[in-house]
């Protein structure tokens, strides 16, 4: 799967996604400093699910009714966080293709799933 990891998302997670072979572009590696409609706007673009730890996002699409391809917008507060990484990747490799086009909220105790309209 094409995914776009915002400046803000865990290095560590985007990583090990892209060692189980999806393709990870970084905002931290290519873009630093972008604001969050221009992250938006690349992720559209160029095909990818956004992979965000930033709750604007969700102000962008529902208030702002933004365009997207799909967020994955991973919330685990600090005493979670250990578990983060697996959770996401074993939740991406379940539901994979299907993440486009709906904005997912994933959290240690389970995921909301909102199709896009």
């Amino acid at each position: 799967m094409k995914i776009l990891a915002d400046e803000c998302c865990d290095a560590g997670l985007a990583e090990a996604l892209r060692v189980d072979g999806h393709d990870v572009m970084s905002i931290a590696s290519t873009s630093p400093g972008t604001v969050d409609s221009d992250v938006l706007a690349l992720a559209v673009g160029s095909g990818r699910l956004l992979l965000t730890e930033d709750r604007d996002f969700g102000e962008l699409i529902f208030a702002g009714l933004s365009e997207h391809e799909g967020v994955l917008y991973v919330r685990f507060p600090g005493n979670a966080r250990q578990a983060m990484i697996s959770r996401a990747r074993a939740f991406v490799a379940e539901r994979g293709e299907s993440l486009l086009g709906s904005f997912t909220v994933l959290t240690p105790g389970g995921a909301r799933i909102r199709p896009k309209r």
